[in-house]
């Protein structure tokens, strides 16, 4: 799909197992700034399900999501939903694979400082880096400032 719209990218291969965004990063001797990673939220009332962009090392806020979605909730889905709602497996959600599935997609604004971004493929063990630009063209995304810190526990 990105070469047949002449989309400038790099394709990673990985081990084609579950990792985190922060162990990708790690694999690929990235900063995890650069590695972003897909959170599929869901609405308190029924609409469309929402993919939140954001870096290995944040985590997507949902109370920032809400607002600047204008919605009054909005929660993660446990990762047996997530994948039931894309027919993906974790580690391979990505906007890219769910392109005209009716998902909303929203990348935090911190993407912006970056220009390119590494996020999955569409499958575990496929990363691919592209520019933000291009991401969020294709996916019809808006960026916001949607995540927060990790809390390390």
């Amino acid at each position: 799909m990105l070469d047949a719209r002449k989309i400038t990218y790099t394709a990673f291969e990985i081990p084609a197992v579950k990792l985190s965004a922060i162990e990708v990063s790690d694999y690929l001797h990235m900063s995890p700034e650069d590695v972003y990673k897909t959170i599929v939220l869901r609405r308190e009332k029924r609409g469309k399900a929402i993919l939140a962009v954001v870096p290995a090392s944040r985590e997507v806020d949902p109370k920032k999501l809400a607002g600047f979605l204008k919605e009054k909730k909005i929660s993660v889905t446990t990762q047996h939903d997530a994948e039931k709602m894309t027919g993906l497996l974790s580690g391979g959600i990505s906007p890219l694979a769910l392109i005209h599935k009716g998902f909303q997609v929203v990348i935090d604004e911190s993407a912006l400082e970056r220009g390119k971004i590494l996020n999955s493929g569409g499958q575990r063990g496929l990363q691919i880096q592209l520019a933000v630009q291009d991401l969020t063209r294709l996916t019809n995304a808006r960026t916001a400032h949607i995540s927060k810190i990790t809390n390390l526990k």
